[in-house]
């Protein structure tokens, strides 16, 4: 090109904007008031966060040194004054104030909102314990309301089919921010309640700032979750995040993954219990019926050697007739125990994977794992096919 050698690169022009703000001593010494948002307290110690106001923001880092210092835990919402210098992060030609001292200001408008709302629901008594209803113990249909695109969703159905391969995702995509989202959440939950289509649901997101998490803050969404009749577990944001929706639902998971195993029992967890609840049952009668005899023998023996004979016949038949009845009840409590016990089989029975392929379904697996979508394989692939009575080796053409 005419103009080549007159080019300067990506670095020297990064380089040179640098320069020119670090002589500028107003940019050097400089006090900035704004909103926090965004903030992330690294493990170095550094603060990293966004300074905004109504119309525009900055980024702005505060390095461990500096952040010893302060006398208070900033957070997202927050209002506050940041005294620092101007500069140029060179790799990604992007400027940020460097603060060395920050003041509160004030919280911030959003803020504000979340503790209004919080303290009035809490007045009103919707964070009540007595209003929360129970998770099922063995839900068949796991309803979640999140967005269709995001790893929410995969994360639940990993977990949940990895705990029961039978459970049924049920999947309502909703946005999860920005305006609007707040009525389609709230929307979801009423149609999910009206059409009956869960046993449990939930709802979630990633995490985020105040405002990416604020539609779970809103007082539809609030008042939609408090009037569900479907059980909620609320997983929104990171373990550290707490949002309206949190206090409100049923029960709160502190990832959606957590979520999920709330949801969802280990099915094989459960069988074992289930066969050591009947060990432990079968073993405790036993003992019964081993006191009950030696006491009928103690006792059959006292009248022989205490009792004079023209009695021992009359206290003989009492004691039978109590052993006799002893008997009756205890073999009354093991039909009805191992009725129970039935009932527990033949449910698991229904959720158990075998059921499924004995039916003509088949597993399909890659080196011992579950293939669940053609994206996973490729030509040439050798898999395994698992049926109800054996396995088979293919090759993927």
């Amino acid at each position: 090109m005419k103009y080549a050698n007159l080019a300067i690169t990506v670095t020297e022009l990064n380089k040179y904007i640098k320069e020119k703000i670090d002589q500028d001593e107003y940019l050097n010494n400089i006090l900035v008031k704004g909103e926090i948002s965004n903030f992330k307290n690294h493990y170095t110690g550094h603060m990293y966060f966004t300074l905004k106001d109504e119309n525009c923001l900055v980024k702005c880092i505060m390095f461990k040194s500096y952040a010893q210092k302060l006398n208070f835990v900033p957070k997202d919402g927050m209002k506050v004054m940041v005294f620092g210098a101007i500069s140029v992060f060179e790799r990604d030609g992007v400027y940020q104030i460097y603060v060395k001292i920050m003041e509160e200001d004030g919280i911030g408008d959003l803020y504000t909102k979340y503790e209004e709302l919080k303290n009035k629901l809490e007045a009103k008594g919707m964070f009540a314990n007595e209003h929360k209803k129970e998770i099922p113990k063995m839900p068949k249909v796991i309803g979640v309301l999140t967005s269709q695109t995001g790893s929410v969703i995969r994360d639940i159905i990993n977990v949940s089919t990895r705990r029961n391969p039978n459970v049924y995702i049920k999947l309502f995509p909703v946005p999860v921010q920005g305006e609007g989202a707040g009525e389609k959440i709230a929307e979801g939950i009423k149609l999910m309640n009206e059409k009956k289509l869960a046993d449990v649901l939930i709802i979630g997101r990633g995490g985020g700032s105040l405002e990416d998490l604020w539609p779970f803050n809103e007082e539809i969404v609030a008042d939609a979750i408090y009037n569900s009749e479907i059980p909620i577990i609320s997983a929104v944001g990171h373990e550290t995040d707490f949002t309206i929706a949190d206090f409100v639902a049923d029960l709160r998971a502190p990832t959606p993954s957590a979520a999920a195993e709330l949801a969802v029992p280990d099915i094989f967890e459960v069988k074992e219990k289930v066969y050591e609840y009947q060990k432990r049952l079968r073993t405790s009668l036993l003992k019964n019926l081993e006191l009950i005899k030696l006491r009928y023998q103690k006792c059959v023996e006292s009248f022989v050697f205490k009792e004079p004979t023209r009695n021992i016949q009359e206290q003989y038949l009492k004691l039978d007739t109590f052993i006799k009845s002893m008997t009756s009840s205890i073999k009354d409590e093991i039909k009805n125990k191992k009725s129970n016990y039935s009932e527990l089989v033949a449910k698991l029975d229904t959720l158990s994977p075998l059921k499924t392929m004995s039916r003509g379904y088949s597993i399909i697996q890659k080196k011992g794992a579950i293939i669940k979508s053609t994206n996973e394989l490729n030509t040439g692939d050798m898999i395994d096919l698992k049926f109800i009575d054996g396995i088979k080796q293919a090759e993927v053409k």
